[in-house]
């Protein structure tokens, strides 16, 4: 799935990513400010979380719950060194817990990622345009 999108349509393209996607643990790729904590944050809500959504930058990781009593975890990986780091965390337990996990800067755990994943690459263009390309990764 590729297309171009503005803030007014996040909503659409949140739901569409959840619809198109395989597999429960998302990787979001893109420069810095291209806008992967906002999507990240509407994906959430569409699943139903109803608690205040915000970058883990610092915890490396939120855990929101579901109204489906599923649990929802986002990973903010940009301020580690080494992937031993996010393997101390317990890492591999929360992506296969079957539970949904939405990584930022997952090329910084590159080496632990699953194979079984949905990988999301975010690119700024002008006017406020962004395009999306969400590709099931197996």
């Amino acid at each position: 799935m590729i297309k171009n999108y503005t803030l007014q349509q996040l909503p659409e393209i949140a739901k569409e990513v959840i619809d198109f996607s395989k597999h429960k643990v998302l990787l979001f790729y893109g420069e810095m400010g291209v806008g992967k904590t906002t999507l990240i944050k509407e994906i959430v809500k569409q699943l139903g979380v109803l608690d205040t959504v915000s970058s883990p930058t610092f915890s490396l990781v939120n855990e929101y719950h579901c109204s489906k009593n599923e649990k929802v975890y986002h990973f903010d990986f940009y301020r580690i060194n080494k992937e031993e780091e996010a393997m101390d965390m317990g890492i591999e337990e929360y992506f296969y817990s079957n539970n949904w996990c939405l990584v930022e800067w997952p090329n910084k755990v590159e080496n632990l990622l699953p194979l079984n994943s949905v990988i999301i690459t975010i690119t700024a263009l002008e006017n406020q345009l962004r395009t999306i390309e969400v590709r099931n990764n197996e």
